[in-house]
């Protein structure tokens, strides 16, 4: 990149946008304290969360201020907090191949509700856009609270999650003996540790990203503002040799009936197929408890295999999850590995004018070059469809089915996807 990203400016065409409509858009400096506490405010409001205490503003100046923070504000307000609201900053996404690679995330995109219909979003979300590109990123991702919102930004689904219910009056453990050691621990006791596992779970899986402090800590234990903080427990693996490899966190919720309370996964994260196994073993042979629920796990979740009637772990929902937009073809395409060899002609359209084009994909040993070319396509497709088949989903075919990729699908689809479905297990 050619500049730090904390400190671009806001773009030009973004603030045309808004001043048009009466507003102004600006960054934020999250060193000014009443400036950086309005602008949470505003972003709590944006999601209908209560309004902060001072215990979790205080925690958001404290593990958001290294990000790209913009607003967008009617001047005439008395309150002066902002109307519209998106953060950014660059993290590592892990690729088809194991390698990680720098990409634009975008968090907190919202609008107040009294100023809606006045172009807010478009300028929020395509400024951010257009500062990644000038900034030589090579593609941007987002999680979603509404799936029919991104795609015209040329976002498309890259990864999907699944939720669970396994009811564990109904099942017995079926995944053979378990290894290693658990114990409960505390948060603050297991806190670095913890990261350094996340981060070896999120190194090791495409669709995963490397992740900050603040939201490694959220997956550990209950941070600021977490309803009933003190029913949340924590339980590290530690293999025989003494290798920390996962941990689960997680709180119990009461019942009338003792002997059926509920267990409701707040994370579980796993660098090892042992850790996994134990970490579940776990849950489901807990007493008085009769329902242990889990979501934003992978779709290839093997919960199925490790219990004794496959009708007691039941699946409660499936749902896109992490978006990705690409923002420089050639530089994303070579970044990621890809399992079988192969060569095409992608014809890429994209009516933002930031990634556009015909390119030549070559792939010998696992390994791409792409160049621009004239020669006629064997797929088009929009940008946003070339996101979702980016980090491997299998996707391709139902695209096509639905229009949104013409020419050999098929073929695209064989180079594209990978054996293991990429997977987000987080929010951001």
């Amino acid at each position: 990149m050619n500049q730090s990203y904390e400190n671009a400016p806001v773009d030009e065409q973004s603030a045309h946008e808004v001043e048009e409509a009466g507003l102004r858009l600006a960054l934020v400096d999250t060193s000014d304290a009443e400036a950086f506490d309005k602008w949470l405010r505003a972003d709590q409001r944006g999601f209908h969360s209560g309004a902060p205490s001072k215990e979790v503003l205080a925690e958001g100046r404290a593990t958001l201020a290294d990000r790209r923070t913009t607003a967008v504000y009617d001047d005439l307000l008395p309150s002066r907090e902002p109307v519209g609201t998106v953060n950014s900053w660059v993290a590592p996404l892990t690729v088809p191949g194991g390698d990680r690679v720098g990409a634009w995330a975008i968090s907190s995109v919202t609008v107040a509700p009294t100023h809606r219909r006045r172009g807010i979003a478009r300028a929020l979300l395509g400024g951010e856009l257009r500062t990644a590109h000038a900034l030589g990123v090579p593609l941007a991702i987002l999680t979603v609270s509404e799936s029919v919102i991104y795609g015209r930004w040329g976002f498309g689904p890259a990864t999907f999650v699944s939720d669970w219910s396994v009811d564990t009056k109904r099942v017995r453990w079926a995944g053979g003996p378990t290894t290693g050691r658990l114990s409960f621990t505390e948060p603050d006791e297991y806190r670095e540790t913890g990261r350094a596992v996340l981060d070896a779970v999120m190194a090791a899986r495409p669709g995963e990203i490397g992740l900050s402090p603040y939201l490694s800590d959220r997956l550990i234990g209950p941070v600021a503002g977490t309803e009933n903080p003190e029913r949340y427990r924590l339980v590290r693996y530690d293999s025989l040799s003494g290798e920390p490899e996962g941990f689960v966190s997680f709180a119990v919720k009461g019942s009338d009936d003792f002997v059926r309370h509920t267990v409701e996964v707040n994370h579980l994260a796993a660098a090892t197929d042992e850790a996994l196994t134990a970490l579940w073993r776990f849950l489901l042979e807990l007493d008085l408890v009769a329902e242990v629920r889990a979501g934003v796990l992978g779709v290839d979740e093997p919960l199925p295999a490790l219990v004794s009637d496959i009708r007691g772990a039941a699946v409660t929902g499936i749902r896109d999850h992490l978006w990705v937009r690409i923002l420089d073809v050639p530089a994303a395409l070579a970044a990621r590995g890809y399992e079988r060899d192969g060569e095409l002609v992608l014809d890429v359209v994209d009516d933002l004018g930031l990634a556009g084009g015909r390119f030549r994909l070559s792939v010998t040993d696992g390994v791409a070059t792409v160049s621009e070319t004239a020669d006629a396509p064997d797929v088009t497709l929009p940008v946003a469809s070339l996101g979702s088949v980016y980090l491997g989903h299998d996707f391709a075919r139902a695209l096509g089915v639905a229009g949104r990729i013409e020419g050999d699908v098929t073929a695209l689809d064989r180079l594209f996807r990978t054996a293991v479905p990429p997977r987000l297990s987080t929010w951001f």
